[in-house]
């Protein structure tokens, strides 16, 4: 018995079928690489067609006919007369889209207009912006005058709240009066390829408050899954009367200016010529940053405190004209 107990051992051992399994040891994960962008999806940096800059409407009663301004690539907020704002929404290389409702311009956003070299677009002028157009042979197009406009009143507004024009419009009239559609301006703000992030250095930032005056203000907020900041006005969420979609910014600028009354003591006149300070907000985060601006034509230049230019995140941009008698909170 004990030789064939020694015979069933060594069989068993023989085979294997005493050994311990050994575990089994997963490969470990391969992250999948964070594709590298090749190029700017919010604009064609490349491209030298001339930019349309449109005056839009920003009065409290018209925000709710607003259409169009998600495709801009940048807008400006600008204090105009009578503690509202008015926006200067800037388009490139857009198929065709529908604008609205458009206002009248002020001679302040020539400045924004130069600067960029672009075709200015608006619905009317207050006396120091007509002057100035004509004598500085300013190329615009004015629904006062030109075929490019239209009104539509869904809402029984005034009728100052109902103007519309059109991308393909505009680019046909601006055709047909001989404008040139392309320039070598370039952009006035330059765009990473790479994700800013502003946490080493900045604060955070998931609401921010930008009053313009007591009857008007600006607000965002950061929604992280989308990393966008959802825009409201004057407390409610600022939507697109087209697609009922809430407008969003990838990067919000804040400009500190200088403000006070024209000599007319009606307009507004607006230090946007000269040096200041702002903020820059992105991702959730906010940091302290630097505009200057030599003269009308000059682009503004945006630093952060220590000189390196300001580089953005690839999406829109709202830049917020605030004048320094106001304060902006960030939290």
């Amino acid at each position: 018995m004990k030789k064939i107990a020694s015979l069933i051992f060594i069989l068993f051992i023989f085979c294997g079928c005493g050994k311990k399994e050994e575990p089994i040891v997963e490969s470990p994960e391969v992250e999948e690489a964070i594709p590298v962008k090749e190029k700017i999806d919010i604009v064609d940096v490349n491209s030298n067609t001339r930019p349309f800059a449109v005056v839009v409407n920003n009065a409290t009663v018209a925000v709710k006919v607003q259409q169009g301004l998600q495709k801009a690539y940048m807008v400006y907020e600008i204090p105009v007369e009578g503690n509202m704002t008015r926006l200067l929404a800037f388009y490139k290389d857009i198929d065709d889209l529908k604008v609205g409702t458009i206002r009248s311009a002020r001679h302040n956003f020539l400045d924004y207009v130069f600067e960029q070299d672009a075709i200015f677009v608006h619905w009317g002028w207050s006396h120091y912006a007509k002057d100035q157009i004509r004598s500085l042979n300013v190329e615009s197009l004015n629904g006062l005058y030109d075929s490019a406009f239209w009104r539509e009143n869904p809402l029984n507004l005034a009728i100052e709240h109902t103007g519309y024009t059109s991308i393909q419009k505009v680019r046909d009239l601006s055709k047909e009066k001989g404008f040139s559609l392309t320039s070598d301006k370039g952009l006035v703000l330059n765009y990473s390829l790479q994700e800013v992030n502003l946490n080493d250095s900045g604060e955070v930032a998931n609401k921010i408050y930008i009053p313009s005056s007591n009857v008007s203000n600006t607000s965002y907020e950061y929604d992280s899954d989308k990393k966008l900041y959802l825009r409201s006005v004057n407390g409610n969420k600022h939507i697109d009367y087209l697609t009922k979609e809430q407008y969003t910014a990838k990067n919000i600028i804040i400009q500190k200016i200088n403000t006070r009354m024209a000599s007319d003591n009606y307009y507004w006149e607006l230090e946007t010529v000269g040096s200041g300070e702002g903020m820059y907000i992105t991702n959730g985060y906010a940091t302290p940053i630097k505009w200057s601006k030599e003269n009308r034509k000059s682009k503004t230049i945006y630093t952060y405190p220590n000189g390196e230019e300001v580089k953005l995140n690839d999406g829109n941009t709202y830049i917020q004209l605030q004048s320094n008698n106001q304060k902006y909170t960030i939290e």
